[in-house]
C-alpha cells in the first residue's frame, strides 16, 4: 500500500528545501538503476507567494502571487513527510523526467511550474472537490511551526 501517490502534498524534511511544501509527482517504489533506494519526483515552492489581503486591487494580487519560485528534485523517500492533504494539479504533463537531465529543459520545466502554481494560486475558488480544495489551500499557506 502506497502513501506517496501522485498529487499527495509532502514537506520535505532534509536538504535545502527543508520545511516547504511540495506534491509527489510520481513515486519509485523499488528504486532504478540510478538511485537504488525508493524515492520520488517531487515538485514544490521554494519561495511561497506573498501576503494578500482583501483590500488590494486584482492587479496588485497578481503581481504578490509572482514572486512564487518552484523547484523540481529528487528526494528519498526517508526525507519527506506525507501530509493528509491532496492537490489536483496535473504535474506529470508539465515535468517531464527525461527533461531534467538536461539543465536547459530543466529551466523550461519550472517555468512551465510556476505557471500552473500561479493559476492554481489565482484560482482556488474553481477547484471541483472541496477535499482538493482545502489541500490546494494548505499548499499554497506557510507552514507555521
Amino acid at each position: 500500500m502506497a502513501i506517496l501517490k501522485s498529487g499527495k502534498v509532502v514537506i520535505i524534511l532534509a536538504g535545502r528545501h527543508a520545511g516547504k511544501k511540495a506534491v509527489v509527482v510520481k513515486t519509485h517504489e523499488d528504486g532504478n538503476d540510478d538511485k537504488r533506494f525508493s524515492h520520488c519526483l517531487i515538485a514544490g515552492i521554494a519561495r511561497g507567494p506573498r501576503k494578500v489581503t482583501r483590500g488590494m486591487s486584482k492587479k496588485k494580487v497578481e503581481k504578490r502571487s509572482r514572486s512564487m519560485k518552484p523547484f523540481v528534485k529528487y528526494v528519498n523517500v526517508r526525507h519527506v513527510f506525507p501530509t493528509r492533504y491532496q492537490v489536483d494539479m496535473d504535474l506529470k504533463k508539465a515535468v517531464d523526467e527525461a527533461d531534467l537531465l538536461n539543465e536547459e529543459k530543466k529551466v523550461e520545466v519550472k517555468k512551465n511550474l510556476k505557471k500552473i502554481f500561479e493559476d492554481r494560486y489565482l484560482n482556488q475558488k474553481n477547484v471541483t472537490s472541496e477535499k482538493k480544495a482545502a489541500g490546494s489551500n494548505y499548499f499554497f499557506q506557510k507552514l507555521r511551526f
